[in-house]
C-alpha cells in the first residue's frame, strides 16, 4: 500500500489484506469468485442483446455515464468517504481508464473493427498468463511451478472452448491493435491497483473511476458517431443490466478480490469467463455448444483447480 492510502484508513473498503477478518468478509470470500465470474459473463450476452439497437461504443459511453451518475449518488446519499488528496484521486482514475475505458473500449473496437469475438476473447485471454508474469517482478508476488502450470493449463482449455470461433484474420490491423490494447488495459489495471492503490472506498472509488473513463468514451463516440438509438425495451433492460449489476454489482467484486488476494489467481477468474458465457448462449441464443468446447471447459478447471492448490507465498 502506498504511503498516501496509508495515511487515510478512513477511505478504504474494510476489505484490506491488513484488515481483521470478519465472518461477513470471510464468507463473501469463498462466494466471490463464482458470482463475479457469472455476473462478469453476462455482459457478452447482453453486450449482444443490446448491439442491435445502438451502436457498441454508443451503449458503452453511455454505461459508464449512467454508472458514473448511479455510484456518485449512492456514494453521496450514504456519505461515503472520498479521497482527500489529488493523488489518490488520480491514482483511482487511472485505474478506471484501464479497466473501463482501455479494457472495454478496446474489446468493443476491436470487433466493431471487424475482429471475431471469438479472436478478440483469446488476444484477451492472455492476460492470466501476462499477469503472472508481471507480477513478479513489479509486485514481488511469487508465482510457483504448480500455479504456472495451472495457468497454462487454464490456457490451452480456453484455447479449445473458443477453437471454432478464431478466425486469424490479419486484414483488419487497427482490430488487432484495439484488441492488445484491451489486453494491456486489463493487466495494467490489475497490477496497478495493486501496486498503487490496492483498496478504497467502493463507493466514492468507483464513481471517480466512471467519471474517469466516461471523459475517455464520449468523445471516442462522438467521434465514431453516435449514430441512431432505438429505445426499445429489450436495449432499456439491456442497459440498465449493464449500468447496475455489470458496472456496479461486479466491479465491486472484482476491485475487492484485487485488495485481498493474489493479482494472478484474480485474474485467472476470466478463463472462466467465455465458458459460462458459451453456456448462456446456448440456452439463451440456441448456440451449438461442440465437444471440443465442453471438453475445454473441463480443462479450464483442472487449470484453475492447479492454479488454486497451492497457497501464495
Amino acid at each position: 500500500m502506498s504511503a498516501d492510502s496509508a495515511r487515510q484508513p478512513s477511505e478504504t473498503t474494510g476489505a484490506a489484506t491488513t484488515a481483521p477478518e470478519t465472518p461477513f468478509t470471510s464468507a463473501l470470500a469463498r462466494v466471490a469468485p463464482g458470482i463475479f465470474v457469472l455476473l462478469w459473463a453476462t455482459g457478452f450476452l447482453i453486450a449482444k442483446l443490446g448491439v442491435p439497437y445502438a451502436q457498441p461504443m454508443t451503449i458503452l459511453a453511455m454505461r459508464f455515464v449512467l454508472a458514473a451518475i448511479m455510484m456518485a449518488s449512492v456514494a453521496m446519499l450514504m456519505r461515503a468517504p472520498w479521497p482527500r488528496s489529488w493523488k489518490r484521486i488520480s491514482h483511482i482514475a487511472v485505474i478506471g481508464i484501464l479497466l473501463h475505458a482501455v479494457y472495454l473500449g478496446g474489446c468493443y473496437l476491436a470487433i466493431y473493427g471487424g475482429m471475431p469475438a471469438g479472436m478478440a476473447a483469446l488476444i484477451v485471454g492472455f492476460q492470466p498468463i501476462l499477469t503472472a508474469t508481471l507480477a513478479g517482478p513489479v509486485l514481488g508476488e511469487r508465482t510457483r511451478s504448480l500455479q504456472w502450470i495451472g495457468i497454462v493449463v487454464g490456457f490451452v482449455g480456453l484455447m479449445m472452448v473458443l477453437w471454432e470461433r478464431m478466425v486469424i484474420d490479419l486484414s483488419h490491423p487497427a482490430a488487432l491493435l484495439f484488441a492488445v490494447l484491451s489486453l494491456l488495459g486489463i493487466t495494467s489495471a490489475t497490477i496497478y491497483q495493486k501496486r498503487f492503490c490496492p483498496s478504497f472506498d467502493l463507493r466514492s472509488g468507483s464513481a471517480i473511476q466512471y467519471i474517469a473513463a466516461s471523459l475517455v468514451t464520449v468523445p471516442v463516440s462522438l467521434l465514431f458517431g453516435i449514430g441512431d438509438i432505438d429505445w426499445a425495451p429489450t436495449f432499456i433492460f439491456a442497459l440498465a443490466w449493464l449500468v447496475i449489476v455489470l458496472s456496479g454489482v461486479s466491479i465491486a467484486l472484482l476491485t475487492w478480490m484485487i485488495s485481498r488476494g493474489a493479482a494472478s489467481k484474480v485474474a485467472s477468474l476470466f478463463y472462466l469467463t467465455p465458458p459460462i458465457a458459451a453456456i448462456g448462449s446456448y440456452f439463451w441464443f440456441g448456440e451449438t455448444l461442440s465437444a471440443l468446447a465442453l471438453a475445454g471447459m473441463a480443462v479450464i478447471v483442472f487449470g484453475l483447480y492447479l492454479l488454486n492448490r497451492t497457497r501464495p507465498v
